[in-house]
């Protein structure tokens, strides 16, 4: 799978249709943002917490006229104010969702977090960017159920093609970033292939017990935004 060169942008990938994926979107320069437009674009999904949402001093500077035309929605997967959630990953190394073994929390805890990011999908005017920190596992959550909207058939393998290409996109800029990371770090493909295969397992494991669409529909999401998110991915709407 192919990565998207917009200029700035980490572990950016195409998902289906009119929906795309990055890490964040502080990374993205000027012309980064200028780029994404010319490819349709004109929402970006951020799906971190408030507190996570800024720039960095190594951060590019961008200016609004840059960023005109596109519109940032914020839609956290999570609150990490709540006594579950904070004490699942409290002691933890790294002390956040940092893999699928985690998704079946998260959508638990979260029915209407996870709701709203859908709601954001389907009132998206044109193209959808989702992202998260790494663009890995809250983005991995999404797109993990997007897949399985547009095409349950395939969405195991479809959602294993996207989450490999997501954590080696992440584990390459662990290789070339300016800012070590606090917690995680490059690793060769020796190393690696154990970790994703781990990894793969857990996400086929929510994958196979998962009904995305049931589950949307039963906490809240429309039956036409429903059909509006298919849409989007080009999925058969009937």
């Amino acid at each position: 799978m192919s990565g998207i060169g917009w200029e700035g942008a980490v572990n950016a990938h195409h998902v289906l249709g009119d929906v795309y994926r990055m890490g964040r979107r502080e990374w993205l320069t000027e012309r980064g943002w200028r780029q994404m437009h010319d490819d349709g674009v004109r929402t970006v999904i951020d799906l971190r917490n408030p507190g996570e949402q800024k720039r960095r001093p190594t951060d590019p500077e961008v200016s609004e006229e840059a960023m005109a035309g596109i519109a940032v929605v914020s839609a956290p997967t999570e609150d990490p104010d709540h006594p579950e959630h904070a004490e699942t990953y409290s002691g933890q190394i790294p002390p956040y969702l940092s893999h699928p073994n985690g998704y079946t929390g998260i959508v638990r805890l979260f029915p209407e977090r996870i709701v709203a990011v859908f709601h954001a999908i389907a009132e998206a005017p044109a193209g959808v960017v989702l992202h998260c920190s790494a663009g890995r596992d809250r983005t991995g959550l999404i797109v993990t159920m997007l897949l399985a909207l547009a095409d349950p058939a395939s969405a195991r393998r479809t959602a294993a093609e996207q989450y490999e290409a997501s954590v080696r996109g992440i584990n390459e800029w662990h290789r070339v970033s300016p800012v070590r990371h606090p917690y995680e770090r490059w690793h060769e493909d020796a190393e690696l292939a154990p970790i994703l295969a781990e990894r793969q397992a857990a996400l086929a494991e929510f994958t196979e017990g998962f009904d995305a669409a049931r589950f949307l529909l039963e906490h809240g999401l429309h039956p036409a935004e429903l059909a509006a998110v298919r849409a989007k991915l080009g999925a058969q709407v009937t």
